[in-house]
């Protein structure tokens, strides 16, 4: 009976010697400050395992240098395959270098990576379209076709991150949009902040929203008794929450709240929605992204082709990236309980 205990317990320790390794894939995500970023990393983490591969996901705290050192990390601990949403589109091409050197393929996630040679793919959505749904919303809602230069419409305009190659489409699709009616004075921009370097907001952050929002109001004389805001152009949510704190302390309500737009959907900005101080946000559901980088990702470990619908729009210095682009949608009072409750997206009790 030892004997046959003995023959067994070999048998199992060589089947475990020589079982298939999982394949390693590195997810490195900017920041856990942002919800979508949280969501993004734990979505395709938990996709990537289900089909049998071994993820180190690793979030960088909005540092640079963190996310430099834990991508040298994924390449020297053996992943096969690097997805990475960028900090700063231009910081990376140092230690995307190496990936190169060793032949690991790397999928720029949500944030292009500029002027490396080592991006095979990019997954993203088509951004260009995500500015152009909110310059669209603005028109009709502030009914700038049929709106004169004599009772223009007032706005001021708010994007994110300036070294976040994004904002070139979301901030460049809304102003496509906008332009022509700057240009007839029937929109105005009372503080003339308007090229993309004034209204960037450095790692899109709410407080940097808050404090500008905060200054134009104070300069500009904005208020429900003071000079007229019809409309704030944010780029995403988390600009735009810090823009509705600050209206919100300069005295505007639900019932005169300027039209403020967003993106992403977070649960800050949908509670804002319900409740009348955020008009819209585009839905970008990141299980679609994530779910889409995890059919990439396993393509790419097979041999295979993997899902691309663009080969023309993103250049990132070094040529067009071969690209997946999802589509967004967008939410308001009206619609966001079929979007994002109905979905799945978020529970009910979330957003009480």
């Amino acid at each position: 009976m030892k004997k046959l205990i003995s023959v067994l317990a070999a048998l199992v320790v060589a089947g475990t010697a020589f079982a298939a390794p999982k394949v390693k894939v590195g997810v490195s995500m900017p920041t856990k400050s942002l919800q979508r970023w949280n969501q993004d990393g734990s979505n395709m983490k938990k996709e990537l395992e289900k089909k049998g591969y071994q993820v180190d996901l690793q979030f960088a705290n909005n540092d640079i240098a963190t996310q430099v050192s834990q991508v040298e990390n994924m390449i020297s601990g053996g992943c096969k395959v690097l997805v990475i949403a960028s900090i700063d589109g231009s910081a990376l091409k140092s230690v995307l270098a190496q990936a190169k050197a060793q032949n690991i393929p790397v999928i720029a996630y949500d944030r292009l990576i500029m002027n490396s040679n080592a991006v095979t793919y990019y997954a993203t959505f088509d951004n260009y379209k995500v500015g152009t749904i909110q310059g669209n919303f603005l028109v009709e809602q502030l009914k700038l076709k049929t709106r004169s230069a004599d009772d223009p419409a007032y706005i001021e305009l708010f994007t994110g991150s300036p070294d976040d190659n994004n904002i070139n489409f979301f901030f460049g699709g809304a102003m496509d949009v906008l332009k022509p009616y700057l240009d007839k004075g029937v929109l105005v921009v009372k503080s003339k902040q308007t090229s993309k370097a004034q209204c960037a907001t450095l790692n899109w952050s709410t407080e940097k929203a808050q404090a500008r929002m905060e200054n134009l109001i104070a300069s500009q004389g904005y208020g429900p008794k003071g000079q007229r805001l019809d409309a704030v152009y944010s780029s995403n949510d988390s600009c735009a929450n810090g823009i509705t704190n600050a209206l919100k302390a300069a005295g505007y309500t639900a019932a005169n709240f300027p039209i403020v737009t967003g993106q992403d959907c977070d649960i800050t900005s949908t509670k804002n929605m319900i409740a009348g101080t955020q008009a819209m946000s585009v839905f970008k559901d990141t299980r679609t992204l994530a779910s889409k980088v995890v059919e990439m990702c396993d393509a790419i470990v097979k041999g295979t082709n993997p899902p691309i619908n663009d080969r023309k729009t993103y250049n990132n210095g070094t040529g067009i990236i071969p690209s997946y682009l999802c589509e967004p949608v967008f939410a308001t009072k009206a619609n966001y309980k079929k979007l994002l409750i109905d979905s799945g997206y978020y529970s009910a009790g979330q957003l009480k």
